[in-house]
């Protein structure tokens, strides 16, 4: 059975790139929305400070994810001159590929990757109630 996974990605905003990272990402949503069909939510926060920018990731499944992270080392390249990883959160079960790969980026890093890998049930209510 395929289970649904999420993707929660965490960065510091840089002195002076709160601006170029609103910008970046009111370009960028829409090329993906456009670009990755498969994947189900693609959201952005900025917390309440404004030093904190987090996006939120959502597949039905592991190859959706694998689909998605195709380019995402250039497409995050601008981005990473206005930010710095936090730290990153899987809730499911990405494919060894994609799960190695954000390992290998966390410990590159030095940020935590929490892991929580067993789905026990759920719902997402997609076009309203």
């Amino acid at each position: 059975m395929d289970e649904p996974i999420f993707f929660l990605s965490h960065f510091r905003i840089k002195g002076g790139g709160l601006d170029v990272l609103r910008r970046l990402t009111r370009e960028v949503t829409p090329r993906l929305e456009a670009e990755k069909p498969r994947t189900v939510l693609f959201l952005s926060y900025l917390s309440s400070d404004g030093g904190v920018i987090s996006f939120l990731h959502a597949f039905a499944d592991a190859e959706s994810m694998d689909l998605h992270v195709v380019g995402s080392d250039e497409r995050s390249r601008a981005a990473y001159e206005y930010m710095e990883p936090l730290g990153w959160e899987i809730y499911g079960k990405p494919s060894a590929a994609a799960l190695e790969g954000i390992r290998q980026a966390a410990a590159s890093s030095g940020v935590p990757l929490a892991l929580h890998p067993e789905y026990l049930a759920g719902f997402l209510r997609l076009g309203g109630v």
